[in-house]
């Protein structure tokens, strides 16, 4: 298949001051761009994204271009085009690695608001609870923290303590008894 452009044969060497750069680029715009924007538009999302990479490309053409002749140049333009959306998608992700999430007050709210009441509230319940267990029987205490704070089962608890399983589960069942009746004064849900 012969290339109908005035390419067929290259893209010829552009001067700085060449008064044929323009009809030249122009040139290469015409023949190139409707393929590119394909080219791009098959591999990207954006549309505004397939125009920027087009125009990527063209200013790459243009580079070479200066430097010397282009020859084959259908497969230097696509060869170009394929190294531009590599770099943009390269730049893309690292740009999404560098993102921030912006600092939204409705967004960033606590999943609970504590009030400084509630805040005291827990403080007096803590002060209580410590009070009940350290009036507790050293025995019944000894059952409540073995059971409670080092997840120990009865059978354990009855033989480091010396009793049996049932008398273990009788001081659990009073501490938290005991526990219960001092929080009695803490409001619904709390």
């Amino acid at each position: 298949m012969s290339d109908p452009s005035p390419f067929a044969q290259g893209i010829p060497r552009v001067d700085e001051g060449s008064d044929g750069r323009d009809d030249l680029l122009h040139a290469i715009s015409l023949r190139y761009r409707a393929p590119l924007r394909g080219f791009f538009a098959k591999r990207v999302r954006d549309a505004s994204e397939v125009d920027d990479l087009t125009q990527e490309v063209f200013l790459h053409l243009l580079r070479r271009a200066r430097g010397g002749a282009i020859e084959h140049v259908e497969q230097y333009v696509f060869q170009v085009a394929a190294n531009v959306l590599r770099d943009w998608a390269r730049r893309r992700k690292v740009r999404a690695m560098d993102v921030q999430e912006s600092f939204d007050e409705d967004l960033h709210q606590p999943a609970t608001d504590i009030s400084p009441e509630r805040v005291l509230l827990g403080e007096e319940a803590v002060r209580v609870m410590t009070a009940v267990l350290q009036s507790l029987p050293e025995r019944t205490r000894d059952v409540f923290v073995l059971r409670t704070m080092e997840k120990r089962k009865y059978t354990e608890i009855s033989v480091m303590l010396g009793i049996s399983v049932r008398a273990a589960e009788k001081h659990m069942a009073k501490a938290l008894a005991r526990l219960g009746g001092a929080l009695d004064w803490a409001p619904e849900g709390e």
